[in-house]
């Protein structure tokens, strides 16, 4: 419920604020006094786009903030998924800035326009020109019939039900999306892969090649220098072990004459042993050298075969062609299981198609099972208001396919004129059937479902006093559920109200203000005697406007 609203800077309003109770409250004033104003300030607040045209002083920014208690509106989960802080008694501000941009805040925490929009949807439904055309569109319609139906749980699990089965569908599609494309690159992943399989692919693998074909193609080389080792070690005359030898005997005299001569001996022997070590290595080398060529040719095929590879995949080094070798393994792979994952997804879709068939079903006998009523209610509802001949056809048939409604397509069809042509209402219904329809329509949900503060915006305009008065009687039925707002010209609704408030302008010496307040009931006296007879009062629209008032209380 909306319990207060603050504007400042706002079109000819310099500053205002209002406090408003639960009930039925009415709003007044002379047209051209600036309720279409108000309406504007309200509507920002709930998240309609602004410029700079609203800024009654054009360097000072506009301030409109609204007060809503939400203790019954169950917008916890709203608050809780948009990251902000529920309090029963939430507080919007709206601020539009000289430059022309604005800035959302709920309960002080900002806010996109979005945000706001869809919070604003839950707190106050202004209904105006553009949304009695609501009532002529199918989903509006169906609403109607599943608020007396009481489908609202069926089709919350209905809708949970669907958007699995649109996610399933969405993923078998991409499946056959993967498939058409992995079948096309099937045979040429199969190739690379076969190619990578068969190349001795392992860490370290080209160097330790390169060194293999080093030696197998300097064969002579080592052999040669090798054998030269082992001439300059074990040459009897000039050979380094019987030179050494020698010189270990000649100092094995001397280790008797002291340490040092010991020390000097030791050193020399160790000497000889890793020196024969050597000697022992040359000669082993040397009967492991021999001549390959097939080797030396088998070798360099495997290097040829890694450079290009190398070259081929754009890559730096031999890990890079493994993981390579993985990806297209599971490309390959996954290619030849996509007909069972596709078998798979497309039994999960039938499976969730089967589940909401039936939703669709009871839905569908749902509202055929409350169809009559409705028909009966809107036809008595409409006669009251100066009706008497309207007539609805209301109708259900099966669609095709799933729709967020289920799988119906409603048939709502009306006449005003008795004996006359069924037709769509935007066609066959003018402006005030309408407006009578919609209230009608909303008085019904109102008794079904939770519905936010309603804003009434002359909905009574071209109507007789006895209908309006009839009209008044719906709007403060209304309000024993929710609180209603009626903006009116006429006197039979604005005696109605359990509050009245007034539109007025007031003329400075430099500009025109808007300004708004509540009427004591001697002030709601006059103001109805102004609109029974203009501005001239007679004690006679005084008397009729101050029984209007009394009669209307009384009930």
């Amino acid at each position: 419920m909306l319990s207060t609203l603050s504007i400042s800077n706002y079109a000819l309003i310099d500053s205002l604020e209002v406090d408003f109770d639960k009930g039925f409250t009415v709003i007044t004033g002379e047209t051209g006094a600036g309720k279409s104003i108000l309406l504007g300030g309200l509507s920002l607040v709930l998240g309609k786009r602004a410029d700079l045209t609203s800024l009654r002083v054009k360097d000072q920014k506009c301030i409109i903030e609204g007060t809503f208690k939400l203790d019954t509106y169950g917008l916890q989960n709203f608050f809780e998924e948009n990251d902000l802080d529920y309090d029963v008694s939430t507080v919007i501000r709206r601020e539009i800035l000289p430059s022309g941009k604005s800035r959302a805040f709920v309960n002080d925490t900002p806010v996109t326009l979005g945000v706001l929009s869809s919070l604003g949807e839950n707190l106050i439904d202004i209904h105006s020109q553009h949304q009695t055309m609501q009532l002529t569109e199918n989903d509006f319609q169906l609403k109607l019939v599943d608020a007396l139906a009481n489908n609202q749980k069926r089709l919350s699990e209905y809708r949970k039900g669907l958007k699995t089965y649109r996610k399933a569908e969405k993923e078998l599609q991409n499946l056959v999306d993967v498939q058409v494309t992995a079948n096309k690159e099937q045979d040429y992943n199969s190739f690379l892969l076969e190619e990578l399989e068969k190349a001795p692919l392992k860490l370290g693998v080209i160097e330790e090649l390169e060194e293999e074909y080093e030696q197998l193609n300097n064969v002579e080389l080592i052999m040669e220098q090798l054998s030269k080792g082992d001439q300059l070690f074990n040459d009897e005359q000039i050979g380094v072990l019987p030179l050494v030898t020698e010189m270990r005997q000649s100092l094995s005299k001397l280790v008797d004459f002291g340490t040092n001569y010991k020390d000097l001996y030791e050193r020399v022997k160790s000497v000889l042993i890793e020196l024969d070590d050597v000697s022992s290595e040359l000669q082993r080398l040397q009967e492991g050298v021999e001549a390959n060529p097939d080797q030396l040719e088998q070798v360099n095929n495997k290097l040829q075969l890694l450079y290009n590879l190398l070259k081929k995949h754009n890559a730096g080094d031999v890990s890079e062609l493994i993981s390579i070798k993985n990806e297209l393994a599971d490309k390959v792979f996954e290619t030849a299981n996509l007909d069972q994952k596709i078998a798979s997804k497309t039994k999960e879709i039938q499976e969730i198609e089967s589940a909401l068939e039936v939703q669709a079903i009871v839905l569908r006998e749902k509202r055929n099972a409350v169809t009559p009523k409705l028909k009966k209610k809107l036809e008595s509802d409409l006669g009251l208001l100066g009706m008497p001949s309207a007539s609805f056809e209301i109708e259900l048939s099966a669609s095709e396919s799933f729709t967020s409604t289920g799988k119906d397509e409603l048939s709502f069809l009306f006449t005003a004129n008795r004996g006359g042509s069924y037709g769509e209402l935007k066609k066959v219904a003018s402006g005030g059937e309408l407006s009578r329809i919609m209230l009608v329509i909303k008085a019904i949900l109102a008794k079904y479902e939770k519905l936010p503060t309603i804003m009434f915006d002359e909905i009574d305009t071209g109507v007789s006093g006895e209908i309006s008065n009839r009209m008044a009687d719906i709007m403060k039925d209304m309000s024993g559920d929710l609180q209603v707002f009626s903006i009116t010209h006429l006197p039979q609704v604005a005696s109605k109200g359990n509050h009245h408030f007034k539109v007025y302008k007031t003329e400075g010496k430099e500009r025109t203000m808007t300004n708004m307040k509540q009427l004591t009931t001697d002030e709601r006296v006059v103001e109805l005697a102004h609109m029974l007879s203009g501005k001239d009062l007679s004690d006679s629209a005084l008397a009729h406007a101050k029984q209007l008032l009394n009669s209307t209380q009384e009930v």
